[in-house]
């Protein structure tokens, strides 16, 4: 069991861990790879939807502290609209680009990885797992209501709060296979060969927490996910969130260009959730 101050520290880095896999595999995409030593960084890389909406959720959490009245789909609903009315390229799915400007916003049934590749905030700040199931269930279902894409959030920041708090690779993998059903089982080395470009949670979640799970520090699940050869951005986003919780660190070298290309305004989100962070740990 990790110290109170190590978890705080290693929660900082969660939502920058999800940011830097989309952005490592936006540029991989609609362009995939199979090879492992595929160059980390293009000048097409930048933050998509998995980053603007990551955000969303952060910022999210950070008004539901001070606005007590306001329900938490409420909350969730309206900073998705905002961020991602703010950021209208980023690459939205067709059902998820429609809601975002629908005046009265409702869920429609998606199973899709969406719900997955944006609830990395939730695992790094929910103190116990009641309360992680909860939030990823509420961030989930404002759009992705389906079972299949609450359970991929659910699965995904689970996975971020079991290893903040230092479980071994061997007890998130039976945890996550107990709770939800996934096969964990299966070597990457069996799938990725076959894989391709799948945009469900079903067909995603389990295949980005086994490149975590085969990989050996934060660049390697990157390349592993993104190496997998399908919705790269997301897989590394999923990916990403759960190895810099488990591994504490993200690679300068990483970092820094991850860094150049979010925006200012991005970043103050960050500053903001890491400080919701230090405030929830340590009370």
């Amino acid at each position: 069991m990790e110290t109170t101050n190590k978890i705080l520290e290693k929660a900082k880095l969660v939502l920058l861990g999800a940011m830097c896999g989309d952005i490592i595999g936006s540029a991989y995409e609609f362009t995939p790879t199979k090879d492992l030593n595929f160059p980390l960084m293009k000048s097409s890389s930048r933050p998509t939807d998995d980053s603007v909406c990551s955000i969303a959720i952060a910022d999210a959490l950070i008004s539901a502290t001070s606005h007590a009245t306001e329900s938490l789909a409420t909350v969730f609903t309206q900073s998705l609209q905002r961020w991602c009315r703010k950021y209208p390229r980023a690459g939205y799915g067709g059902h998820f680009h429609s809601w975002i400007r629908l005046e009265k916003p409702y869920p429609y049934n998606s199973w899709g990885n969406g719900s997955a590749m944006r609830v990395s905030p939730v695992g790094a700040l929910s103190q116990n797992l009641n309360q992680v199931m909860t939030l990823a269930e509420k961030s989930a279902s404002v759009t992705h209501n389906h079972p299949e894409g609450v359970k991929g959030a659910q699965a995904t920041a689970v996975a971020i709060y079991l290893a903040l708090r230092g479980a071994s690779k061997e007890e998130i993998k039976s945890l996550i296979e107990k709770g939800f059903g996934y096969n964990l089982s299966r070597s990457y080395y069996d799938i990725q060969p076959d894989y391709s470009f799948d945009v469900s949670c079903q067909g995603s979640v389990p295949e980005a927490i086994i490149c975590f799970l085969t990989a050996t520090d934060y660049e390697s699940t990157i390349r592993h996910a993104v190496a997998m050869g399908g919705d790269a951005d997301t897989m590394g986003a999923i990916a990403g969130g759960i190895a810099a919780a488990y591994y504490g660190e993200i690679p300068s070298h990483i970092l820094q260009e991850c860094e150049k290309r979010i925006p200012y305004d991005m970043k103050e989100v960050i500053k903001h959730f890491n400080n919701l962070l230090v405030s929830v740990y340590t009370k």
